[in-house]
């Protein structure tokens, strides 16, 4: 094996295309970086940099060397962080949608402290994805269809949305009567996420007009806060918009369920090793979800009989 300082040299030299800066980054002076370039290239029988006009360029035998070693120095950075960050196992690190966060898993975290007093659950709130290999991220909650590659899925629950606004959009000459009605209001949607409107109107019959104004937000959190105030009409996942539906700060007038085909997955690093800590929150929350389904279907069991 050639000296692990002499490649970390190696890679910032070649990256750099400079001794120089290389040196400037490593915190060492230009004449140990060739000292260290010198003896890995007689390590290795061969010439990795050819200088011409006070540049360095790689040789061929560099180019080839140098996706590898990049790659083995990135190993070693993330196998370190996962040594550093796994001493308690009990703590888990967990990435998870504002909207999601929020709504559902906060005010039901009381029961997962019950149940598991001795793991620390730690979360963050982002709309992107994870990149677990290089992240401290333990575990995230993620939006769509559950084919991305390098993780592990598990399916929560499928996302069913409905349209809903402000109670005001009721009243007054434009008042909404009918799903028709809606298009004549300003239709808002989630960055990237314009076709769930269409998709939705097309399941009704409803044409958009020329008229119809359109107006977009990052998060679904947002989305929703542009609805209650007025501004114009969201589609939300009913179970999450279950609190403003009640307290009369939004209205949801018509039975629309419209089937996005994606869902809330956990997920986690392809073929990691489960932690305490992770195992608890990933079957508790599975359950917590299954509860919540099932107790929602009962309760819908029991309208239609009344």
């Amino acid at each position: 094996m050639p000296p692990l300082n002499a490649l970390r040299v190696f890679e910032a030299a070649a990256r750099h295309g400079s001794f120089n800066k290389a040196a400037e980054e490593l915190c060492v002076t230009p004449s140990a970086v060739s000292h260290q370039l010198k003896s890995l290239e007689e390590f290795l029988g061969q010439k990795l940099f050819r200088r011409e006009k006070r540049q360095v360029y790689l040789t061929g035998a560099g180019e080839r060397y140098l996706g590898s070693v990049q790659l083995a120095l990135d190993e070693v950075e993330s196998a370190t962080r996962r040594l550093m960050t796994a001493t308690n196992t009990s703590a888990v690190n967990i990435s998870v949608a504002p909207f999601f966060l929020t709504r559902w898993l906060v005010p039901r975290i009381t029961r997962f402290q019950q149940r598991f007093p001795d793991v620390e659950l730690r979360f963050s709130s982002t709309m992107g994805y994870i990149d677990f290999e290089h992240s401290d991220t333990d575990m995230a909650v993620y939006y769509g269809r559950g084919n991305w590659e390098g993780v592990e899925s598990h399916l929560l629950r499928n996302i069913v949305q409905t349209p809903v606004f402000a109670p005001s959009f009721l009243e007054g000459d434009n008042a909404i009567q009918t799903p028709e009605d809606m298009v004549n209001h300003t239709l808002i949607y989630i960055s990237g996420r314009r076709h769930e409107w269409n998709r939705a109107l097309r399941e009704i019959g409803v044409s958009l007009s020329a008229a119809t104004r359109t107006m977009s937000f990052s998060s679904t959190s947002l989305a929703v806060s542009a609805a209650i105030e007025g501004i114009g009409i969201a589609l939300a996942d009913r179970v999450l918009v279950e609190r403003e539906i009640e307290t009369g700060k939004l209205a949801a007038p018509f039975e629309l369920a419209f089937d996005t085909q994606n869902a809330f997955y956990l997920v986690y690093k392809e073929k990691r090793a489960l932690t305490y800590g992770m195992r608890a929150f990933r079957d508790w929350i599975m359950e917590e979800m299954q509860n919540d389904i099932a107790d929602r279907n009962m309760a819908k069991a029991q309208e239609g009989t009344d």
